[in-house]
């Protein structure tokens, strides 16, 4: 069934998620969920916007019983995770081509669909300000890099790239289609280049690319090929070695949950082979639950 033209601002999500249907079927379920949750908001009133978004709903309805035993289905915080865990990756993939000074269309979908990714996070609640900056950061940088070769220049490296004052064109890459705006919609990131300073752009630990790469385009030719970054383990705090908990620490749910959250973060990049990141969080969840604090 053909997208009304109302609800072409989820074009690009729903794509995501056609792309990630056999590779991971819980990226693709929660890409259709933010879908159907911002086609609600844009218009669920006229005929042919309400049948594309019924049909929708039970589309989603199928996959949430076939996907019934997987626990980022059943629990939020672990879905969560995931959708976080393998936005950061394409993030970090594309980024270290970036900095690397290698530019071509994988790592433009690469920036671009980890936007996407972490606009569909905001179905959990609302985006941490470390993710926000990330998305601005990514739609900028697809944007950019794009215009760049489109018109034959070399793009500037990593974060020095930006310039403040200049506007990013409308957007239009291999697998997107033309003029695919980033102005108005649910989760519409910058139509100009944002005027935080990323230089100091927070980038988690484990910043490595992953072993498949993420976008679904021919492999890049030789020249272009990533060079893997050596792993980066965290070193473990001594004294959690042999963790107890100090005397008079009162927990509150809440930090049971923050503890519960950290764990289940840690699983989830264990699942990407991300030792660094799975022992920082590990870290995270017995200090709280042994000091009290963060």
């Amino acid at each position: 069934m053909a997208l009304p033209a109302q609800l072409r601002a989820i074009q690009h999500h729903l794509r995501t998620a056609a792309e990630h249907e056999k590779r991971d079927p819980v990226v693709a379920y929660y890409c259709r969920l933010y879908a159907m949750q911002a086609g609600m908001k844009l218009d669920s009133k006229t005929p042919e916007c309400r049948k594309f978004l019924v049909k929708l709903m039970d589309q989603l309805e199928t996959m949430k019983k076939e996907l019934g035993d997987n626990d980022s289905i059943g629990q939020e915080v672990v879905g969560n995770a995931h959708i976080e865990n393998y936005a950061l990756k394409m993030f970090l993939y594309a980024d270290n081509e970036d900095r690397q000074g290698r530019f071509h269309k994988n790592m433009i979908k690469s920036f671009y669909s980890a936007s996407l990714l972490l606009d569909v996070l905001s179905v959990f609640g609302e985006l941490s300000e470390e993710n926000i900056q990330h998305r601005k950061y990514a739609r900028w940088k697809a944007t950019y890099i794009h215009n760049c070769l489109k018109n034959g220049e070399t793009p500037e490296a990593g974060p020095t790239g930006m310039d403040e004052d200049g506007e990013a064109d409308e957007y239009g890459a291999g697998g997107f289609s033309q003029g695919a705006s980033f102005r108005g919609g649910p989760g519409a990131g910058p139509s100009g280049p944002p005027t935080t300073n990323f230089n100091n752009i927070h980038i988690p630990p484990g910043a490595h690319a992953p072993a498949n790469t993420p976008a679904e385009l021919p492999p890049p030719t030789e020249a272009v090929k990533p060079v893997p970054v050596p792993r980066s383990v965290p070193p473990v705090d001594p004294a959690l070695l042999n963790a107890q908990q100090q005397g008079g620490v009162h927990l509150t749910p809440e930090d049971f949950t923050k503890a519960q959250k950290y764990c289940k973060y840690a699983g989830s990049a264990l699942q990407y082979e991300d030792v660094g990141t799975a022992v920082q969080n590990l870290q995270k969840a017995l200090k709280l639950l042994t000091t009290g604090r963060e």
